[in-house]
């Protein structure tokens, strides 16, 4: 059994109730206003947390970096990925406003440290409950150290990664003295395709690694959340946003209010859909159906007393309250002590 994590009082594992992170990221344009709908938005869809990214363009990027194809695509315009990324920074006054929403809406707030050691000693300041680690920084062992000190609950995603990195990584916050993490299968592309969503990675991941597995959606498909719930994902992820027309990288491939409720709701009906994984009958259907639908043993034909009954002699029919037909065999030979009427039950006391 995987040892859980626990994110404020919540247990996170496999198979528990899956805590669900609904992405912000950087679609609030840079806008208090538009983080501060997304936290209501977050919270009316029924998600456990919301996640912003703490940054600031020049500690994610040098000057040469390069906006990635997707980027460019979806803002229309071709410029240096650091000259795009500082029109999403989420000004520091804010936090405080968004943290304050955040409580109000009964959502744990949370941030990807996406500008590295700086991003981290700023959400030390506001008392971070738990860090989210994006794919890029994966193999980032100086964020990693960094974090791994401070002895809160890591949540790793992995796009891009082999197995090996995956595990790699997880064995080098472990040496730094932390273990508890847990890690999100994904693919980096903004919106990943289906035939890119190699959701068997996460359950193969799942086998090999001692730590909680979950899931971090791309898609702008119901069903795959709908199957990583299913296949016990301990986390889900996905990014939404307040409009999908909004200018920026990442409103397009993101889910919709509407889309994200519907998500979430889908989600969480999994569980209760899975059940206990025991086969057995309902309380329902043993107070109300099995008696009812189950057939008992009885006549075919009207049988006289001390008459030897043979196969020809019985049928099953409802309702299963009598001798069960799984017992014909004990029946088969036997003399009936009375007489019988076609449709009655016949009972092993009625056998000679």
């Amino acid at each position: 059994m995987k040892k859980s994590i626990f994110i404020k009082d919540r247990q996170i594992n496999e198979g528990k109730d899956i805590f669900i992170i609904a992405e912000a990221g950087v679609n609030h344009n840079g806008e208090l206003e538009k983080a501060l709908s997304l936290v209501d938005i977050a919270s009316q869809a029924g998600a456990d947390a919301v996640k912003f990214q703490t940054f600031k363009s020049e500690e994610v990027v040098t000057e040469k970096g390069k906006m990635a194809n997707y980027q460019k695509r979806n803002l229309g315009k071709t410029i240096s990925q650091r000259d795009m990324l500082a029109q999403f920074e989420l000004n520091e006054k804010f936090y405080k406003y968004i943290i304050k929403r955040c409580k109000e809406k009964n959502i744990l707030f949370l941030s990807t440290p996406h500008g590295g050691t700086n991003s981290v000693d700023f959400l030390e300041k506001i008392k971070i409950k738990c860090y989210k680690i994006g794919s890029g920084d994966l193999t980032n062992y100086i964020l990693l150290k960094k974090i791994a000190k401070l002895s809160k609950p890591i949540i790793l995603s992995t796009g891009m990664a082999t197995l090996k990195e995956v595990k790699d990584s997880v064995n080098f916050i472990k040496s730094c003295g932390n273990k508890k993490i847990a890690v999100l299968h994904c693919t980096t592309s903004y919106p990943c395709p289906i035939d890119q969503v190699n959701l068997s990675a996460m359950t193969a991941m799942m086998k090999e690694l001692d730590v909680p597995v979950g899931y971090s959606d791309h898609t702008l498909d119901m069903q795959v959340a709908v199957m990583a719930a299913a296949f016990g994902a301990a986390i889900y992820e996905c990014h939404f946003t307040i409009d999908k027309r909004l200018p920026g990288p990442d409103h397009i491939a993101s889910s919709s209010p509407e889309v994200l409720r519907e998500k979430i709701k889908a989600i969480r009906k999994v569980k209760k859909i899975m059940g206990k994984g025991k086969k057995g009958p309902t309380a329902k259907e043993k107070k109300y159906m099995i008696n009812l639908v189950r057939k008992s043993i009885v006549a075919k034909r009207d049988l006289i007393k001390g008459q030897k009954i043979n196969i020809d002699d019985i049928e099953a029919k409802r309702p299963g309250d009598g001798l069960s037909p799984i017992y014909f065999h004990k029946i088969l030979g036997k003399k009936i002590r009375r007489d019988v009427k076609m449709d009655e039950q016949i009972m092993l006391g009625d056998l000679l």
